[in-house]
């Protein structure tokens, strides 16, 4: 081991990559790679967001479409075979609010909630909710339990 046969480590130190704009005698001087005109030469370049070198982009060549209602309201929706399930599993034992859900990772903390009728309800439940099906409703009063709506 001697001067002439060191070098850094393997990873040590990375490729500084080529010197661009540093004059002709680099060979990378005069318009630094960048060609002659255009937009791409110039400083300050930056293409916009969907731009397709000037022909018409995507989003103008496909038509508008449909409706969006702004004052829509979005409910997540939890069926009564998820309670009778969390029931079987011992997870709950006689009420379900918006705080059990969050808990159980059912709902999100800002969702509104949405009882939904799919499956069979057999257990006694009092069922706390910002909204019920009309067929979730029947289904928790036929077992015995009750409908809280928020």
């Amino acid at each position: 081991m001697d001067l002439s046969n060191l070098k850094p480590a393997e990873g040590s130190v990375k490729n500084q990559g080529k010197r661009i704009g540093r004059g002709q005698g680099s060979g990378k001087g005069g318009t630094a790679t960048r060609g002659h005109k255009g937009a791409k030469s110039r400083s300050g370049y930056s293409k916009k967001l969907g731009f397709e070198g000037g022909q018409m982009p995507l989003q103008r060549r496909v038509p508008k479409f449909g409706f969006t209602n702004v004052n829509r309201v979005e409910y997540q929706g939890v069926n009564l075979d998820t309670l009778q399930q969390l029931v079987d599993d011992k997870v709950i034992k006689d009420t379900v609010d918006l705080v059990t859900l969050l808990e159980l990772g059912l709902v999100g903390k800002d969702d509104l909630v949405k009882i939904l009728g799919r499956g069979e309800l057999t257990s006694k439940l009092t069922v706390t909710a910002h909204k019920f099906s009309a067929s979730a409703k029947a289904a928790i009063e036929a077992a015995g339990g009750e409908a809280v709506t928020l």
